[in-house]
């Protein structure tokens, strides 16, 4: 039993009081849907007498670590937060930001905080336990962070995308190592931790994978929505922006090749999901603001969307996925 273990691993050492044998919650967006795993957190946390100088370490996954992480950030004001990521997104992105949160109102990440982790421990065996839909959809964050911030990142993934999807205990480890990165160092050095500014460019592809997910009733992971929104905002781009056509191509058969698909039934009628581009300014405030692509590793910032081309994108999105089904993965893709 994993608890049992953990529990035999921290009474062993004289540096580390254990309070309390570790509490299983729930995983995965479910444990966001509600407040409940909140209550019991706290609860917890006032039968223990916790402190600002205690400990929380949270193991699991992004949405878990979100919940519990929002526990730690408002008892108190802030109880010391150790953070393991035990998925590929978290560990390749949520795990290392600032960001806590649960879902409220059919609307993601709508009551939350924001608060720096005191250490996140990203260890690659645990990895080994995650079915293979979830092992492979994290990628698409290292796929969306790549777009932003590095071409040569970005074209490593794509000639790496088959090896990923199968596993490939070297491939799979730099990928999360280098979007880790890639995320931290925005985050510690792009000026805006906290989001004060318009734009969040960490968010690329997240206005229609956050509308996605409840449309979905959560059925699909957070990393297939953000694929698919990842693949919906580079075409808009090519329409819009000028990014190139080939390098278009070029993300949606990486995104593939990586074993996602870049189509769920729900995104039609469009309509329903055009409403996450109000959700998405709420979210931030102010002005709309959406970060789109020029070219690889070149973003711009835009204050409005155009609805005729946004639709024209999805409609695109879903005449590429039929491609990429139907065995015309050779001429979608620009690397052979």
């Amino acid at each position: 039993e994993p608890t049992n273990r953990i529990a035999e691993k921290l009474g062993q050492t004289d540096n580390i009081q254990l309070v309390h044998a570790p509490v299983l919650v729930d995983g995965g967006e479910s444990i966001k849907n509600s407040s409940a795993s909140v209550e019991l957190i706290l609860n917890q946390i006032n039968q223990l007498n916790l402190d600002r100088r205690s400990y929380i370490v949270a193991i699991g996954g992004g949405a878990m670590l979100d919940a519990v992480g929002y526990a730690a950030a408002v008892a108190h004001r802030g109880i010391r937060l150790i953070r393991l990521p035990t998925t590929t997104l978290a560990q390749a992105d949520s795990g290392v930001g600032v960001k806590n949160a649960i879902n409220q109102f059919e609307k993601k990440n709508w009551i939350g905080t924001f608060a720096v982790p005191w250490a996140v421990i990203n260890d690659a065996t645990l990895l080994q336990t995650l079915p293979d839909r979830d092992f492979r959809c994290g990628f698409s964050e290292a796929v969306k962070v790549s777009l932003l911030k590095s071409k040569v990142e970005f074209a490593w993934l794509c000639s790496n995308a088959n090896a990923i999807r199968n596993r490939d205990p070297v491939a799979s480890k730099r990928a999360i190592h280098q979007s880790c990165l890639l995320h931290l160092k925005h985050i510690t050095h792009g000026g805006d931790p906290f989001e004060m500014l318009e734009a969040r460019p960490l968010d690329f592809g997240h206005w229609s994978a956050h509308r996605l997910e409840p449309l979905t009733n959560y059925d699909i992971r957070h990393g297939e929505a953000v694929a698919i929104g990842v693949a919906i905002d580079t075409i808009y781009s090519s329409l819009k922006f000028g990014f190139p056509e080939q390098d278009m191509r070029s993300v949606c058969t990486c995104l593939s090749r990586l074993g996602v698909q870049l189509w769920h039934q729900e995104l039609a009628p469009i309509d329903r999901l055009m409403q996450g581009l109000e959700e998405f300014r709420q979210h931030l405030g102010g002005r709309l603001t959406i970060t789109m692509l020029r070219a690889v590793g070149d973003p711009v910032d835009v204050h409005e969307i155009d609805h005729m081309t946004m639709r024209a994108a999805i409609e695109k999105l879903q005449q590429i996925q039929y491609e990429l089904a139907h065995g015309s993965d050779t001429k979608l893709s620009s690397n052979g």
